[in-house]
């Protein structure tokens, strides 16, 4: 090369001087030297600016004739390295990567091939470059498929090149572009910090040019779409002997996994968590594939499909694989590092614990795991646990809460019940909830969990055994669960110097005092309480928990403090309890007593505007109705205290106000409070507002059920089809379809228990469907429905069984069918008569509507004569004037029209005794001067009667 720069230097200045004695007159030395070092760079610029057609290196790479030539291939192969130090353009990534597809076979016969390779994917970790901005959009399916190529490069079994490649891809998907853009090919060659001699513009203009990298979301994209993730997990079963390969593949699946959902998708897709969880536990002289694998599975869970995840994990060498990293950790790791990692593979047990199909019990680790959550609270001679020792830390802190949580987990499984027995998994969990006292002053107890975490750990036992316990009863008895949690429940109730620190989860809102334990106390109460157990139940009777959870209650309600939702939660609760321990027990509810109907009657005097708090005010009521049906209807002594105390009255308040959804349970007890003959009246002494009263309540509650049933109605409430009078929409829905079976109730039998119709009818069969008060015309056409509801049902029943008998082809005998058909005969006969019934109910109303009308309009007709006579009347002029009365010596005037007066009676003392003995007759006289005169005849111009004047 330098050779032929000295031909060319000799050549040109022996044409430039004409004769070669002027080669010998030369210039000071350092000056030429400066000027032919100027010349070579300037030469070499030229050299390496001039590309590099790529096809033609390809063409030189394939051509048989060229095979022995390697060391000249080689050569060109460096030169194209060379020449793109700064990266390859897109338009070039089909010629590069088909190079790269040919120094991989080349390289199975000739390793000098490898070192090539190599330098070219080197380049490939360098963003792709682009001359114009479509030229993303252009070659965009060029570099999906080049990405792929370069996954498929990962069976060339050289450890450099499998190293290159993941280099590439970790650099391609996470590097970040360079601000500024890449000028000409200059700069493609040398590195920017290299500085070099100022070349005249006009040597470069032809091949100078403006390149852009291209950004990181593109190259992202195309990544993904290239399937490269699901190439690395396949590449994986090629590296059983290069451990330092694999775990750079398990680093770049890390990267790949941990922001993006499609290559999630993609090692999924190659059964990557079942691959990387069976090569986790190998031998690892750098530590890291156990991290790598754990946090690739993490990757998994977060963002991928969870359900697939522990799909792929849940075979019995995934589990023995966990179970042996798990254990490996947990008795050997110490530093915090390792912890943390111990934590996170217990995670991803639980995960696996949630799919039923995973054979945890089989493998004997749910066992360990069992022996483990009950450490340290038991003692154990296992040898698991023998030599275990726990520091209480943060980490250790989180182990024993993530095995709590296996608990609640594993306990979906029957099978895992027995474990539970024989780890005595509920004595330890009860181990737990009691409250620990602080050490004396001045006195360091054993080593323990701190307050902090104790309280918690306590929260999360209770929690837990919300789930466990009631599951297994027999544990629950013979660790005497009732008395343990009643201890816990007074406990809470005394006043003394425990702050709560109500940091976590199961905390909340019961920062600075015990209101997280009490809460969680009272449910796993509720939850024994709900089983309806009769040896819990007396137990926790026999134990005095009537009484206390009164108390309880209603020192909650005297307390100054602001109602919130768990108040108001713990509350509910409590009374669901009391309603289950004296359900169905008349003893009980004597005891429930007084006290028990003076909470009652205390809840149900809540104002109806804070059912939409938000707070479960609605939950509360409810609670406090079930409590009235369960802990008082049925016991005739604290019926008599709810009446006393306006019970009764309350409840109708409820009815009238609360919303639809709970109008059924509230009805259900008023009518299950109408046994008590002392109910009735009551009832009938009740008055809402504008003076509603409970019949005429009823009935429109009546008629909104049907309203919302779509029951067919006229414009006044009629029946308007006899053939279905009751019928709701969703029993004509019903109609069509298949035969049902026997074991399912039909859609006329439903609508008994599931709207109010049927109570409502039952409080009228109570009450009587006669001389009810305070019913208006339209109440008394829903009465006459009502009044026949039990007819119409049977009816529908019987019709039901008409259809039932056709749909499944069956042909009842003949008495049969005209027993049927005379059943809705009688049916739609009834139906009519109610009709004619209630049309005639309007007749009488419109008569009365006329009648009223025409009163009405008499009385305004003589108010307004009256008021027109007493304006016709003289006024005096003057105040000392006297008006004389319209009485002229005892006669008293009764009758007049304008001007005319008349004379109705006599007094008896002018006519000697009572009217009724004498014979005279009264005559009308016409008043005129204030004498008597007799009546003209009819002959007489009447016009005289017109114009009477008194003076």
């Amino acid at each position: 090369m330098l050779a032929s720069e000295a031909a060319m230097t000799k050549s040109y200045l022996t044409t430039s001087t004409g004769s070669k004695a002027k080669v010998h007159r030369r210039k000071p030395a350092i000056p030429v030297i400066k000027h032919i070092a100027k010349d070579n760079d300037q030469e070499k610029q030229e050299i390496l600016t001039k590309p590099i057609e790529l096809s033609r290196v390809i063409h030189f790479l394939e051509d048989p004739l060229a095979a022995t030539l390697k060391e000249r291939q080689i050569f060109a192969l460096k030169k194209v390295v060379k020449r793109r130090q700064k990266g390859f353009l897109l338009k070039e990534l089909a010629d590069v990567f088909k190079i790269l597809y040919i120094c991989a076979e080349k390289s199975k016969d000739h390793p000098e091939y490898t070192s090539v390779l190599c330098d070219l994917l080197k380049i490939c970790r360098l963003p792709f470059l682009k001359e114009k901005t479509s030229d993303e959009v252009t070659y965009a399916q060029t570099v999906k498929e080049s990405l792929s190529q370069m996954g498929f490069l990962m069976r060339v079994p050289n450890a450099d090149v499998r190293n290159q490649i993941c280099h590439s891809i970790i650099s391609v998907y996470s590097s970040v572009t360079s601000k500024h853009s890449v000028d000409g090919m200059d700069s493609l060659s040398k590195p920017a910090a290299v500085s070099k001699p100022a070349v005249p513009s006009h040597r470069f203009s032809k091949h100078s040019m403006r390149l852009h990298p291209t950004s990181l979301g593109y190259r992202v994209q195309l990544l993904e779409k290239s399937g490269l993730a699901e190439t690395l997990v396949l590449s994986m079963a090629l590296l059983e002997n290069q451990p330092a390969v694999k775990l750079h593949v398990l680093q770049t699946l890390q990267m790949l996994s941990s922001s993006s959902d499609v290559n999630c998708s993609l090692i999924l897709k190659a059964q990557g968590a079942q691959q990387i969880c069976f090569h986790m536990n190998e031998p690892d002289p750098s530590g890291q594939v156990l991290f790598r694998s754990s946090e690739i599975l993490w990757n998994l869970l977060e963002r991928g499909c969870k359900e697939e995840v522990t799909a792929q994990l849940s075979n019995m060498d995934c589990i023995m694989a966990l179970k042996e990293a798990f254990l490996h950790q947990l008795l050997n790791g110490f530093r915090h590092y390792d912890l943390q990692l111990r934590n996170d593979l217990l995670v991803i047990t639980t995960l696996i614990a949630e799919n039923p199909k995973s054979p945890l019990i089989e493998s004997l680790f749910a066992k360990q795991l069992v022996l483990f959550v009950t450490f340290p609270e038991l003692k154990s001679h296992n040898p698991l646990v023998r030599n275990l020792k726990l520091s209480y830390n943060n980490e250790d802190f989180e182990m024993k809460r993530l095995l709590l949580n296996l608990v609640v987990v594993m306990s979906k499984d029957l099978s895992a019940l027995q474990l539970f027995k024989e780890g005595h998994v509920v004595l330890a969990l009860l181990h737990l909830v009691k409250p620990t006292a602080a050490p004396p002053e001045g006195q360091s107890g054993p080593r323990n969990w701190n307050t902090v975490q104790q309280e918690e750990l306590q929260l999360q036992a209770l929690a837990t055994l919300a789930t466990v316990a009631p599951l297994m009863l027999d544990d629950y008895m013979t660790c005497q669960g009732n008395t343990c949690l009643l201890l816990l429940l007074e406990w809470c109730t005394e006043r003394d110097a425990y702050f709560g620190q109500g940091h976590s989860f199961h905390g909340t809102g019961g920062r600075g005092s015990k209101k997280a334990q009490m809460r969680y106390c009272v449910r796993l109460l509720r939850s024994m309480a709900s089983l309806g157990n009769e040896a819990i139940n007396q137990d926790l009777f026999d134990q005095g928990a009537i009484s206390q959870l009164l108390v309880i209650i209603m020192q909650m309600e005297g307390s100054p403090e602001e109602e919130d939702v768990i108040t108001l939660e713990i509350k509910a609760d409590i009374q669901l309890i009391l309603s289950a321990l004296c359900e169905n027990n008349p003893h009980r509810k004597e005891l429930f007593g007084s006290e028990g109907v003076e909470m009652t009657v205390h809840f149900l005097k809540m104002s109806t505007e804070k059912f939409y708090s938000g707070l479960g005010h609605n939950k509360l009521i409810l609670s406090t109705v079930d409590c009235v049906w369960s802990c008082i209807v049925g016991c005739y002594t604290t019926e008599d205290v709810f009446l006393e105390k306006e019970g009764i009255f309350l409840l109708l308040d409820l009815l009238h106000s609360s919303p639809r959804n709970m109008q059924n349970v509230v009805l259900g007890t008023l009518l299950e409070l109408c046994d008590n003959p002392k109910t009735m009246s009551h009832i009938l002494a009740w008055r809402g507002q504008k003076s509603l009263t409970t019949p005429g309540l009823l009935l429109q509650l009546w008629r909104q059920e049907e309203a919302e049933l779509g029951v067919s109605r006229d414009l006044y409430g009629r029946i308007s089809d006899p053939k279905k009078p009751i019928l709701c929409y969703y029993q004509e829905e019903e109609d069509s379809q298949v035969s049902l079976p026997a074991n399912r109730p039909s859609a006329a039998v439903m609508d008994v228990s599931e709207n109010l119709r049927s109570k409502i009818y039952s409080v009228f069969c109570k009450l009587g469907f006669e001389a009810l008060p305070g019913l208006s015309t339209e109440d008394y056409i829903t009465l006459s429905i009502v009044t026949r509801y039990l007819d119409f049902k049977v009816g529908e029943v019987w019709d039901e069984i008409s259809k039932e008998l056709s749909l499944e082809g069956v042909r009842p005998v003949t008495p049969d069918e005209e027993a049927l058909d005379t059943i809705a005969k009688m049916t739609e006969d009834t139906a009519r008569r109610v009709t004619t019934q209630q049309s005639s109910m309007l007749e009488q109303r419109d008569k009365e509507d006329v009648s009223e009308e025409k009163r009405m309009y008499t009385e305004e007709t003589k108010e307004h004569q009256e008021r027109t006579i007493y304006s016709s009347r003289p006024k005096p002029k003057y105040k000392e004037a006297i008006f004389h009365p319209t009485q002229i010596h005892g006669l008293q005037i009764t009758k007049f029209c304008g001007r005319v007066m008349t004379v109705e009676s006599t007094p008896a003392n002018l006519t000697g005794g009572p009217l009724a003995n004498t014979e005279l007759a009264l005559e009308r006289v016409p008043i005129q001067g204030g004498a008597l005169r007799k009546l003209p005849t009819a002959t007489e111009d009447p016009e005289y009667f017109n114009t009477v004047s008194v003076k």
